[in-house]
């Protein structure tokens, strides 16, 4: 009787035994594969709507880019001439006693006479048109950034309520002893034309404020 040398049927649903380093091999390549997906995914989500992927917000100590806006822009207002204005278009001024680069607007002026400010020292482009020099002095009072034009500190008013008006020009007020005469700023740097507004004096209301200083 001879024996069949065929191999017998194996019974249904038994494995064949894998050896040890193909199961090391196929685990890597699983976790290779789910890596790579995972990676893919973490790029998709990161990308910014051209496809880029676009670095992670306050990582790596990076300022927000400017807005590329003008810092300083020039405005032609009647009977007073092409003034500076601030961003939300309000007209600048800088009181005559100040023209040496002094600070002296403090304390209770300020609630009045805003500072332009900056944030940084470096100053942004400002528009064509106006040809003095656009700097910056920190104040001595808290320390913030103020712009200059053509080394005067810049402020705006507190009773220009929009822009387009210049109730600041030629303004004269008094604050801790000091006396200001306010003048709306020239894009060229000279004074402006018009006569302005009476003035307050010491102890008294500004016209329209509802409150004295």
């Amino acid at each position: 009787m001879t024996r069949d040398n065929q191999p017998s049927a194996q019974a249904p649903g038994r494995r064949h035994p894998v050896p040890r380093k193909l199961r090391s091999r196929l685990r890597w390549s699983a976790g290779s594969g789910l890596a790579a997906v995972a990676a893919a995914g973490l790029l998709a989500a990161c990308a910014g709507p051209g496809g880029a992927a676009s670095p992670a917000s306050g990582g790596g100590g990076q300022r927000p880019a400017a807005s590329g806006g003008a810092v300083i822009t020039a405005r032609q207002l009647s009977g007073v001439g092409t003034v500076l204005v601030d961003q939300a278009g309000k007209t600048i001024y800088s009181p005559e006693q100040e023209a040496a680069r002094k600070i002296l607007c403090t304390g209770s002026c300020l609630s009045f006479w805003f500072p332009v400010t900056v944030a940084f020292p470096h100053v942004g482009r400002h528009a064509s048109g106006i040809d003095g020099v656009l700097g910056t002095i920190r104040r001595p009072d808290d320390g913030k950034i103020q712009l200059t034009y053509n080394g005067r500190p810049l402020y705006t008013f507190r009773l220009d309520r929009s822009p387009g008006q210049d109730h600041g020009n030629n303004f004269r007020d008094s604050f801790g002893g000091t006396s200001f005469t306010w003048r709306a700023v020239t894009a060229t740097g000279g004074a402006a034309h018009g006569s302005g507004p009476a003035g307050a004096t010491p102890n008294s209301a500004y016209p329209g404020s509802g409150s004295g200083y």
